[in-house]
C-alpha cells in the first residue's frame, strides 16, 4: 500500500515454452492456447530470436487471419511483410507492424537476411465481435516515429497506449483502439523502481526478456523468459535491476466468448468453421 492505494498483485507466472511456427521458425511461446480469458484482450505473445539462420530462414509464408490484430515488433534483423491488399513493408530494428485482420487478411512475413541475428516479438490482440468482420488494415510504424522517454535510468519505447509512468504521461504510437492496449518496451540502465497508473479493470502483463524484476511488494524474482499476470485493480509497481529489459502490456478486457483455431479467432465455433470454409473457397478476402 502507498498514498495512491493498493498495488497490483502477482497472480500468475508463466515460463515461455520453446516451439516452432511458420516454416520451422524457432521461437518461444510466452503465452497463448487455452483459457485465454485471463489474458483478455490479449491472445498470444511469441518471442523469436536467434543468430542462426536455420532457426528463422523459413519465415512465415502466406497464411490467413480473421478476427483479431497482429503486432510485430522487431529488435534485430529485417523481415518483409506482404499482404493481399498490396501492402509491402520492411521491418527493421525498432520497427512495428500493426495489422488488423478484421474479416480477413492473407499475408506473409519473410526474413530479408540470410545470416546474422533476428530478434523480435509478435503479439495477438483480440477484437470485439462488433469489429471482427470489419475491413482489414495495415499500419507500418518506423522506429524513429515511435515515442521514446527517458525516466531516471529507464528508457521507454511507447508502442501503444496512454499510461502514466512515475508521474510522466507516456503516449504511444498507436492509440484510440477499443481495447485500449498499452505496449511499452522498457530498458533499465540502473536499478530502478517504477509506478505505472493502469486503469482499474484492465489486464496487466509484464514479460522480462533480459535481466530480472520484482512486482509490487512480492519477493519473487521475475527472470528472463517469464511473464507475470497481475491482478486487475490498483497501481502497477515494479523494481528492476540494471540491464533488465521488459515488455509491459495493458488492455481493456472485451469480456466476450473466445473461439479459436489456428489463425482464426471468433466468438463461436460456427464462426470458426465459416472462416475455414471461406478460406478454402477463396472468399475469406
Amino acid at each position: 500500500m502507498n498514498e495512491h492505494g493498493k498495488y497490483r498483485e502477482l497472480e500468475e507466472v508463466l515460463v515461455a515454452q520453446a516451439t516452432s511456427d511458420g516454416d520451422g521458425v524457432q521461437l518461444k511461446r510466452v503465452f497463448g492456447g487455452t483459457d485465454l480469458a485471463r489474458f483478455d484482450p490479449f491472445l498470444m505473445l511469441d518471442e523469436f530470436g536467434s543468430d542462426k539462420a536455420k532457426d528463422y530462414i523459413g519465415g512465415f509464408p502466406s497464411h490467413p487471419h480473421r478476427g483479431f490484430e497482429t503486432v510485430t515488433y522487431m529488435l534485430d534483423g529485417q523481415m518483409e511483410h506482404r499482404d493481399h491488399m498490396g501492402n509491402v513493408g520492411i521491418l527493421g530494428p525498432g520497427d512495428v507492424q500493426w495489422m488488423k485482420a478484421g474479416s480477413g487478411v492473407i499475408h506473409s512475413e519473410m526474413p530479408k537476411q540470410k545470416e546474422g541475428k533476428m530478434h523480435g516479438f509478435q503479439l495477438w490482440v483480440n477484437l470485439p465481435a462488433a469489429e471482427k468482420m470489419g475491413p482489414a488494415t495495415y499500419n507500418g510504424i518506423e522506429a524513429n516515429t515511435i515515442p521514446s522517454y527517458q525516466l531516471d535510468g529507464v528508457a521507454i519505447k511507447s508502442i501503444a497506449g496512454e499510461l502514466k509512468v512515475n508521474g510522466t504521461q507516456v503516449s504511444g504510437a498507436v492509440t484510440g483502439l477499443s481495447t485500449d492496449p498499452g505496449y511499452l518496451d522498457m530498458s533499465f540502465s540502473s536499478d530502478q523502481q517504477l509506478a505505472v497508473d493502469v486503469p482499474d479493470g484492465h489486464t496487466a502483463l509484464v514479460y522480462v526478456y533480459t535481466g530480472s524484476a520484482v512486482i509490487g511488494d512480492s519477493d519473487y524474482q521475475l527472470t528472463e523468459g517469464r511473464i507475470a499476470r497481475l491482478s486487475r485493480e490498483g497501481r502497477l509497481h515494479l523494481s528492476a535491476s540494471r540491464d533488465t529489459k521488459l515488455l509491459l502490456l495493458t488492455g481493456k478486457p472485451i469480456g466476450e466468448p473466445i473461439a479459436h483455431r489456428g489463425p482464426f479467432v471468433m466468438n463461436t465455433m460456427e464462426e470458426i468453421h465459416q472462416a475455414i470454409r471461406d478460406y478454402n473457397e477463396g472468399t475469406l478476402v
